[in-house]
């Protein structure tokens, strides 16, 4: 057989190909972010320890936030075939607006800890996206500024009954000025669940400066130079108020500053209250149980977001996934059923609202992308769960939200 060296390079240049250089650091970070869990590792690469554990960690043993996530893989899909699903249809009508797909961005509190643009970020990313985004009262940035980084946002606040009902009252007020659509009312934090992670590092927020504080600078330089070009981290919305300095400067140990401002007296008589104060439509965050679901139907909210705060309250509290079907079941023709926790994938989205959920609602995911590339994070993981559902509906035969019904899953034995 005789040697033909431009056959040889014929063969070598048709399977042979070179990727080009990306110099853009933050896309090659993407372009390794193929899942939620691929963001987790980029973000606890980049951030600080203690950072990092404050946004990944749960309650006690962690028990109740591994299982958030876990109870969606005991559902397995019941897929039909032959269904011409050339066209795919992800949107749905949520509280008067038509979004994209049934998902939201819930609130979390102290968000520039993981990116100095915090909250601004998200909501633009939020709005870019078309999908709802709840911003919390122990925000980084405020009210204001998250409106009027994405003015065309559907924007939501998310409000703690502080034990100074003057200052919620004013908080329930600005966002009303500000545009925002509606209100979450978290009613699972009386108290502060015990993170034993951040109890081990005596995390403070902001962090105190130490020895371990330095060295994790010293090994984090792109979150340092980010964390000290950027004005202090606050929590911008009651700073200046009493308990509250005005610049971020004095650390806090957020068990401390919960105890000392927050109502551990809040009942269902506060959402009559806070109905007083609002004429736009009221989600109870934290609703575990099918009576205090129905409860808030009694009490007249317009939603409830089945969820155990992450995992970050309550250890051995019920998933959200596991009580959707019973929920849904007592109230789901007279309430809108929020999942919050534990969603990581488009065909998580799909099996919650086969058990009967409206919508489902992410908060650390967009910590994780946050921390791995920031603004461009959160835009790519929300194209992450929109084309997870587009591509779980397609594969198992259902064309719309309408047609996503209950034998489509079944419970694992």
């Amino acid at each position: 057989m005789s040697f033909d060296p431009r056959q040889m390079y014929a063969t070598f240049r048709s399977v042979v190909r070179f990727r080009e250089i990306d110099t853009d650091p933050v896309s090659r970070r993407l372009a390794r972010c193929v899942t939620v869990d691929d963001m987790r590792r980029i973000a606890k690469r980049r951030l600080p320890r203690g950072v990092f554990d404050y946004i990944d960690g749960g309650a006690e043993d962690e028990v109740t936030m591994r299982r958030n996530s876990e109870g969606f893989g005991a559902l397995r899909f019941r897929p039909n075939v032959l269904r011409d699903v050339s066209e795919i249809d992800t949107s749905v009508d949520f509280m008067g607006t038509r979004l994209p797909m049934p998902l939201m961005l819930s609130p979390t509190g102290y968000t520039r800890i993981t990116h100095s643009q915090g909250e601004l970020a998200v909501a633009r990313a939020a709005a870019s996206a078309g999908l709802p985004y709840s911003l919390s009262t122990m925000a980084t940035r405020s009210i204001e500024d998250v409106a009027a980084a994405a003015p065309n946002g559907n924007h939501w606040f998310q409000v703690y009954t502080w034990k100074d009902r003057d200052l919620v009252a004013e908080l329930v007020g600005r966002a009303k000025a500000a545009g925002y659509r509606g209100l979450w009312l978290t009613v699972d934090t009386a108290v502060l669940g015990r993170r034993e992670r951040d109890v081990r590092r005596g995390y403070t927020i902001p962090p105190k400066i130490g020895p371990g504080t330095i060295i994790d600078g010293i090994v984090h330089p792109g979150w340092t130079l980010d964390f000290i070009t950027n004005p202090p981290i606050m929590f911008a919305n009651v700073a200046g108020r009493e308990g509250h300095d005005e610049d971020g400067s004095d650390p806090i140990v957020l068990a401390e500053h919960i105890m000392r401002n927050f109502d551990q007296r809040l009942s269902w008589d506060d959402v009559a209250w806070l109905r007083s104060l609002w004429d736009g439509p009221i989600v109870l965050k934290g609703i575990q149980t099918v009576d205090d679901a129905r409860r808030a139907v009694d009490a007249g909210v317009e939603g409830i977001a089945l969820s155990n705060h992450g995992g970050r309250q309550l250890d051995y509290a019920p998933s959200p996934v596991d009580i959707i079907e019973p929920v849904a079941t007592a109230v789901g023709e007279q309430v809108t059923i929020i999942c919050d926790g534990g969603v990581r994938r488009g065909s998580d989205i799909v099996k919650a609202l086969a058990l009967g959920a409206d919508m489902c609602s992410i908060g650390r995911p967009y910590l994780y992308a946050m921390g791995a590339a920031g603004e461009r994070g959160v835009a790519h993981l929300l194209d992450f769960f929109r084309d997870g559902m587009e591509r779980t509906m397609a594969l198992s035969g259902r064309r719309s939200i309408d047609e996503i019904d209950r034998d489509l899953v079944e419970w694992a034995l």
